[in-house]
């Protein structure tokens, strides 16, 4: 897995050295073959509901492909900003805290 990749990117590369047509990747995505050429060339997103299939298609960890589509959504999120390392270390901050708040928010203090 080159992580460097688009999720697109990553979708072609797996799609032919499975040696599987467009078409036939986008039948068992239940998509447009037309739909998945515009992934593959990053014209469009995938989703995550794309993973089940996907996963039994190529054998291949639905983390994996979550890793991959969800990095590339941070990465052209911030694309264009000049400093992309404090915005993703002070983004991990804040989801650490958001999940540790839900979880407080979420527990029943039964006593």
């Amino acid at each position: 897995m080159n992580t460097k990749q688009t999720f697109g990117d990553y979708l072609r590369t797996l799609r032919e050295e499975h040696n599987l047509p467009i078409r036939k990747v986008a039948s068992k995505l239940d998509i447009d073959p037309s739909t998945l050429s515009k992934i593959e060339r990053g014209e469009r997103s995938a989703n995550k509901d794309m993973f089940p299939a996907l996963s039994e298609l190529f054998n291949i960890d639905e983390r994996v492909l979550g890793l991959i589509l969800f990095s590339d959504m941070v990465a052209y999120q911030i694309l264009e900003e000049e400093n992309t390392q404090e915005i993703l270390k002070v983004a991990e901050e804040k989801i650490h805290y958001l999940k540790n708040k839900n979880l407080k928010q979420g527990s029943l203090d039964l006593k």
